[in-house]
């Protein structure tokens, strides 16, 4: 299984949208838990890292761009 990178500040897409319909999410802190906050309506989110890595399907734009 492929290491997925990611950083601070990406935009990503996860498996499932969320139910606002929105699919992209932006990195807001990272440690041990990550929260990502929706693009579409703002709601933010954490999970513990591991999970995350489990529901990202891509980095969509990275920080660095």
């Amino acid at each position: 299984m492929e290491k997925k990178e990611f950083q601070l500040n990406d935009i990503v897409e996860m498996k499932k949208a969320h139910p606002c319909g929105e699919n992209r999410w932006k990195i807001i802190r990272m440690g041990m838990d990550i929260r990502i906050k929706c693009e579409g309506c703002g709601h933010s989110v954490m999970l513990p890292r591991r999970r995350f890595e489990q529901k990202m399907k891509k980095v969509i734009q990275s920080a660095e761009e």
